[in-house]
């Protein structure tokens, strides 16, 4: 299962550097007028986390393979993006075959560096690219609702489904809100909503990006962005794309020490990763062996059988039990063999929820 994230903002916010620093690549040109980037660069980034390697530790694992997060670089939109001008029509297809939006939002101030309206302003450059996605998605949905609604007089029930939730995204929608705020009232609801794949309904994470010195803390423009997230129920970070630029390509030791004289604990991609990680409401789960320990990814509220079926399709078709041990316990024991020894090695079966940081080894037969 494949989950990709859209960075996307104006011109010039440093979408492409971000872009290349997560990917550790110069895979997309950075360079300082509108639309450098056309053609969407996708870049798969390994999710950093410290209990595979002390999961690999235990087990002794040859191999470590982290689980991998998406990320496509998104040409920059311009107002009337909506209605085809600049890359716009593209620009929206592109998002709209993402699963949620990393937001970049411009905080720093350099005048060598041309802004599209000439201000630094994060939060009008945060309402112009909503606006042209809502301005979509309305144009969408006053066409789709009336021809539900009509064919819901007929007796439908999907279509009298499909009328109620996305007229109630349309009402949100006509109140300049996303439709990401819409309320399907049961399954059969949230199935149609999601496959209406609305501009507006994708979860969104804001990444400030900051002037070196503010790196660590912010400023007064991430601030704004912050207190526009938390009244919106969404995600922001802070990062300074310039940073993780020059991190790229240094050893280990070298990062940590540029890091630490910065008075940064982490890399911004790091919270930038996790976060998007937690956008999507994704969870890991591990297998670990002699040969590799690895992570996994699924939906929260995944089952034993679809979390078999992410390392093969063979294995969730014949599925029998899954071998489970909490991460907890198999690193506190030392192992498998303690775990076992001790109880804690369960053995679950179809409608078993994967929690996160299970260990799971499936027996299955096809």
């Amino acid at each position: 299962m494949g989950f990709r994230c859209g960075i996307v903002g104006l011109p010039n916010v440093g979408k492409s550097t971000l872009f290349n620093a997560l990917t550790e690549t110069q895979a997309a040109q950075a360079a300082n007028y509108p639309f450098c980037t056309i053609e969407p660069n996708v870049g798969n980034v390994g999710v950093p986390d410290t209990r595979l390697d002390a999961l690999a530790k235990i087990a002794g694992s040859q191999k470590i393979i982290p689980t991998q997060l998406g990320f496509v670089d998104i040409a920059g939109l311009v107002r009337g993006a909506s209605k085809g001008e600049g890359l716009g029509n593209q620009f929206l297809g592109n998002i709209r075959e993402v699963d949620a939006i990393i937001h970049v939002l411009r905080c720093f101030e350099n005048d060598d560096i041309q802004h599209v309206d000439n201000r630094v302003d994060p939060l009008s450059d945060a309402d112009t690219v909503e606006t042209e996605l809502m301005l979509s998605d309305l144009e969408s949905l006053e066409k789709r609702v009336p021809a539900a609604a009509k064919k819901a007089t007929s007796g439908d029930k999907e279509a009298k489904a499909m009328a109620s939730v996305l007229g109630q995204a349309l009402e949100l929608l006509r109140e300049g809100k996303p439709a990401r705020l819409t309320q399907p009232k049961d399954d059969e609801e949230a199935r149609l909503f999601q496959q209406a794949q609305l501009l507006t309904a994708k979860p969104v994470l804001y990444v400030c990006n900051v002037e070196e010195e503010s790196a660590a803390t912010g400023n007064a423009h991430s601030a704004r962005v912050f207190e526009k997230a938390k009244a919106e129920g969404a995600e922001a970070v802070v990062v300074s794309a310039a940073i993780e630029a020059d991190l790229i390509g240094m050893e280990t030791e070298e990062r940590l020490a540029f890091l630490e004289e910065l008075g940064l604990h982490e890399t911004g991609l790091n919270r930038v990763i996790r976060a998007g990680y937690d956008l999507l409401h994704l969870l890991t789960f591990f297998t670990v062996g002699p040969k590799e320990a690895r992570a996994w990814t699924v939906h929260q509220g995944a089952k034993a059988p679809e979390a078999a079926g992410e390392i093969h399709s063979d294995m969730q078709r014949g599925f029998i039990r899954a071998e489970t041990i909490a991460y907890d316990d198999f690193v506190s024991l030392g192992g498998e063999a303690a775990a076992r020894d001790a109880g804690k090695l369960r053995q679950e079966g179809k409608e078993y929820v994967v929690k996160d940081g299970d260990v799971m080894h499936f027996k299955f037969n096809v």
